[in-house]
């Protein structure tokens, strides 16, 4: 009877640590590319220098990374 109920018993993948990393390291990302988001300009015969300026440069792709490894390092994170 007991090893029916364990067999029935659904496990997951990861625990819920490795969920909870897994999702702030998603945040992390989309908070990149909102970073990145912007600059444009509304007439297409004027540029606008906003778009080179050091958030959309450096600050959002580096954000955006960190994400990544945040998100990778959830995947390869091991139960206890």
């Amino acid at each position: 009877m007991k090893n029916k109920e364990e067999q029935k018993k659904q496990e997951f993948l990861f625990d819920t640590v490795n969920y909870k990393i897994l999702l702030i390291g998603i945040a992390v990302i989309a908070l990149g590319f909102i970073l990145m988001s912007g600059g444009g300009s509304n007439d297409p015969n004027v540029f606008n220098e906003e778009i080179f300026n050091f958030r959309r440069i450096r600050l959002a792709p580096t954000t955006v990374l960190i994400g990544f490894g945040i998100t990778i390092y959830s995947i390869f994170k091991k139960s206890k």
